[in-house]
């Protein structure tokens, strides 16, 4: 079965005179399970597309089925509650709010779900756990390493248990070191607890560990 599905999808962006194809007619198939490597020049349209398949962004035409789920039918609330349900987004630059500790970060997402403050911390720490950091709930970001924060950033794009996990330049900001620890742990995520992984990088190291490498020139996908 697959995960994701992108159908014949267009992405157009009109600036003043100028039309802009960011996408040209890409089609994709990612089964679940899987782990995908998308790679390409700077402006080759692989943040977009992964926007599209994260409910970020929508098509100018064409489908995005997640799961099921056609999501360019959704619309506010509903594609918010669903976001926060089946993905996981993992930033280059963590995104992680400075004045709130490792564990508030990570129970962000779970604030749009129907929860209990106790199941909520409850499953914020088993996320800070699961990536290694189970010591470190009361830091703030700025107490940690890079490392560490992408790997906070990690448990808050784990914490609802989402279907599909998607990663723009994951260790794009990390030393070589961290970044190990970074595609390591993504690889245990997809072999052991069987998440769809989705991963624009511009490091062939990187996509390495990806079962599938794609790659995206002027909005056309290619093996």
């Amino acid at each position: 079965m697959a995960s994701v599905e992108v159908r014949n999808v267009r992405k157009i962006y009109q600036r003043e005179a100028e039309r802009l194809v960011v996408l040209d007619g890409i089609s994709l198939e990612v089964a679940t399970g899987d782990f995908v490597a998308l790679m390409g020049p700077s402006g080759s349209g692989k943040t977009t597309l992964l926007n599209l398949i994260a409910g970020i962004d929508q098509p100018s035409s064409g489908d995005v089925v997640v799961g099921g789920t056609e999501i360019g039918r959704l619309g506010g609330r509903a594609l918010a509650k669903w976001r926060a349900r089946h993905i996981g987004f993992i930033f280059q630059l963590y995104n992680l709010i400075p004045v709130l500790s490792a564990l508030q970060n990570v129970e962000l997402p779970l604030l749009l779900l129907r929860m209990s403050a106790k199941e909520r911390r409850r499953r914020a720490e088993s996320a800070l756990q699961l990536v290694g950091l189970g010591d470190r709930l009361k830091h703030l970001p700025r107490q940690l390493s890079g490392g560490q924060e992408q790997r906070v950033a990690i448990a808050r794009a784990l914490v609802s248990d989402p279907e599909v996990l998607v990663a723009d330049e994951p260790t794009g900001d990390l030393d070589r070191a961290s970044a190990e620890e970074i595609l390591r742990l993504l690889e245990r995520l997809n072999q052991e607890f069987k998440k769809t992984v989705v991963m624009v990088t511009h490091d062939p190291h990187a996509a390495e560990r990806a079962h599938r490498i794609l790659h995206l020139d002027k909005g056309v996908l290619s093996n």
